[in-house]
């Protein structure tokens, strides 16, 4: 089996050939820096994830976490690998150097998280989740609050949560029941029950900050009665020492079919006097605030449905050409050596479709964390302003294409190797199991499919979406006259047209009868983000082409006609459903629409 992580000569092609990380050397922010300081980012990140992470992958999967009542118990790996993570920097990478930070870009961040969650997705959660919680103190929490919470979270002594979900509510968030009431010392008192909180407790740090959605009490019903409290497990002092233990009581742990080495919590909040929490912002903001981490989460996920996918793609590879097995079906002689299974024409299939959907999310997750950067550090405010509605628009894609098309990616890898696909022995059905979750959480695909038809297409007045269009138009332009894209483009030009017409029906389906209209919220979400996909395939096709019209060295020329070969295959046959589908999307077919419960 193989040990690699990731292809790094993809990554380098994604980041300085596909997006040109390297230009943003030319922002201030990051004048001290060079090319040098962002590939040793990357190589620290993955040196730390093969010798830290990835060798108790299998084993934080066969040991899950447990409870006495008392104390939580992780395998001793997993602390080893949180320290080593927390002393490179990473939890801090993108902050400034004023506030302990190693001042990187996002898309280097996020880039050099893909190397953490190829290695050991359910270790790498803790550290995930703390980034997102840290970021959102930095931006919304008050000066006290920062000052006594967020140096140890950028340094490792204290970790983070999202507490979002209750057990009687999940996605819909206006009807959370957890309550805070006012202390009459600033401070509130918060009594309720979250569920599926991951990462809720553990021993990996000296305290953990839970970033805890409550209403307080008298506030307005629905999402708009929402605020955001800080809600740490051990209360801390003024001098930064640890206090009591708050009133935050684990309640139990639940059972994952994968993610195994996260803990997934159920947390009582206030079960004696109520626990203490601090409002982060104004009231009845919460959620506001909180969809930046949950952004920032779904961004994350989708990074991490593709190293699965990358994974599951590279162990497939290796396999395919190393085991022997069968002849070709025009060999005659029986007598004949087995051939190694690549050279089937079938297992060459299985391999091509991995790899559209691995580095096609992954193209898309780091697109999308490049568009993060310039919506901050973009020269000018209309630059950045561009880049913030783009992403905005494309989110719902982001999140759900990778996750999706991951767990596909995942399921062919088992194929791939066949019997040795479904043992414990190989490492592809924990892949498949673990990125089983990543349609699920931070939203499902209808959450994402009725957030995208029902507001994001119009929003700003569909200032996203037109800048979308802007941008296929023009690739498919520069495209259409190279000779090796010509094609390529011509089949794209014919599926982005299906999703202007589709685009264009649905709104007005949705304005006549909103129910009826986001009926087929999910299956508009998969047409679009099959579109945005293959734009982006299109892109590192014409990149790949012109790299070959520059004289790539013979070393190189079998990376690039790869890409275009991939390329090839997802115009050919990932877009071929295309048409058929949106004939159904367009004539607002009604079959789900009219079925009743009783009918099941």
């Amino acid at each position: 089996m193989t040990d690699a992580l990731l292809n790094e000569r993809e990554l380098n092609f994604q980041l300085y050939e596909l997006l040109d990380t390297e230009a943003l050397l030319d922002r201030p922010r990051y004048a001290e820096h060079d090319r040098a300081v962002f590939d040793a980012t990357l190589e620290t990140a993955r040196g730390i994830a093969a010798e830290y992470f990835a060798p108790h992958n299998q084993k934080g999967d066969a040991n899950e976490p447990t409870f006495d009542g008392t104390t939580v118990r992780l395998i001793p790996e997993t602390k080893a690998a949180w320290d080593a993570f927390a002393q490179a920097g990473f939890l801090a990478a993108h902050h400034n150097a004023d506030d302990g930070g190693l001042q990187l870009p996002e898309v280097i961040l996020r880039a050099s998280m893909a190397y953490f969650n190829a290695a050991n997705i359910a270790t790498v959660a803790y550290a995930f989740l703390t980034i997102g919680a840290a970021n959102l103190v930095k931006s919304f929490a008050g000066e006290a609050l920062r000052e006594r919470f967020l140096a140890p979270m950028l340094d490792g002594r204290f970790s983070g949560t999202m507490a979002l979900t209750e057990p009687g509510q999940g996605s819909a968030l206006g009807d959370l029941r957890t309550l805070a009431r006012p202390a009459g010392d600033g401070s509130y008192r918060l009594s309720g029950q979250k569920m599926f909180i991951s990462g809720g407790d553990h021993g990996l740090t000296d305290n953990i900050v839970h970033m805890v959605l409550a209403r307080i009490e008298g506030a307005p019903a629905g999402t708009r009665g929402i605020s955001l409290f800080l809600v740490p497990k051990y209360l801390v002092n003024a001098d930064g020492s640890l206090g009591e233990r708050n009133d935050v009581a684990l309640a139990g742990l639940l059972h994952k079919m994968g993610y195994r080495n996260t803990t997934s919590t159920v947390l009582n909040f206030g079960e004696q006097d109520g626990a203490v929490g601090y409002l982060v912002g104004e009231p009845n903001k919460g959620l506001s605030y909180m969809f930046q981490m949950m952004n920032e989460a779904r961004i994350g996920v989708a990074l991490g449905a593709s190293a699965l996918a990358y994974q599951s793609f590279i162990h497939a590879l290796d396999y395919a050409r190393e085991r022997p097995q069968g002849r070709l079906p025009g060999a005659k002689d029986p007598l004949a050596p087995q051939v190694r299974i690549v050279e089937h024409a079938d297992v060459r299939r299985m391999l091509l479709q991995q790899k559209v959907y691995a580095e096609g999310s992954l193209a898309l997750c780091l697109y999308a964390s490049s568009l993060y950067e310039d919506a901050h550090t973009a020269p000018d405010q209309t630059a950045r302003q561009a880049a913030g509605e783009l992403l905005d628009l494309l989110i719902p894609m982001v999140k759900s294409y990778p996750s999706r098309y991951g767990v596909i990616a995942s399921d062919i890898g088992v194929q791939v190797l066949g019997g040795s696909g479904y043992i414990r022995e190989y490492p592809l059905e924990q892949y498949y199991r673990d990125n089983r979750l990543n349609p699920i959480h931070e939203g499902t695909e209808g959450i994402h499919g009725i957030d995208l038809l029902g507001r994001k297409l119009q929003q700003n007045g569909g200032a996203g979406y037109r800048q979308f269009l802007e941008q296929v138009r023009n690739t498919l332009d520069a495209a259409a006259r190279d000779g090796r894209c010509a094609g390529l483009a011509y089949l794209l030009a014919g599926a982005v047209a299906h999703l202007e017409r589709v685009t264009d029906s649905l709104l007005a389906q949705v304005a006549a009868d909103a129910d009826l209209g986001l009926a087929n919220a999910t299956p508009y979400l998969d047409l679009f983000g099959r579109v945005l996909v293959g734009w982006l395939w299109l892109r590192m096709a014409h990149v790949a082409s012109r790299a070959l019209d520059a004289g790539a060295t013979d070393s190189e020329t079998d990376f690039y006609h790869g890409k275009l070969q991939a390329a090839r295959y997802y115009m050919d046959w990932e877009l071929a459903s295309i048409e058929a589908q949106a004939l159904l999307l367009a004539g607002a077919n009604r079959a789900s629409f009219d079925m009743q419960d009783p009918w099941f």
